[in-house]
């Protein structure tokens, strides 16, 4: 039982932290007065435009771009384990990287080529 105590307390503080939080921001916040402009969404700014029934089509290029994102976040995934424990891998896991890296260095230069990093 002595093994939970830790997990316990800090179950405690949690829940102590959070009724708290919740209990001061109803004090300090004040009445809550609604009216159109602070139910309205949040857009930047700009006016918010009526959308069609299916949401709308967003350009391809937004697709693009997450996919880049997806393939470098991955890469630095990979990067970072291997910068870490390089010391005890040796020269093939300095070879694989590098093989992995000029691929991931190839496919930006082709996308970079292409024309898949200008907005219009």
């Amino acid at each position: 039982m002595s093994l939970y105590v830790g997990f316990v307390i800090a179950l405690i503080i949690a829940a102590a932290f959070v009724v708290l939080t919740i209990a001061a921001s109803m004090m300090v916040g004040g009445p809550g007065r609604y009216n159109r402009a602070k139910l309205d969404s949040y857009e930047c700014g700009i006016e918010p435009t009526p959308q069609p029934a299916g949401g709308g089509r967003f350009p391809v290029k937004y697709y693009l771009t997450a996919m880049l994102f997806i393939v470098f976040d991955i890469e630095i995934v990979f990067l970072y384990p291997w910068a870490v424990s390089f010391h005890q891998m040796g020269v093939f896991a300095l070879v694989e990287m590098v093989l992995f890296i000029v691929t991931v260095f190839v496919a930006y230069f082709y996308i970079l080529r292409r024309g898949g990093l200008e907005w219009d």
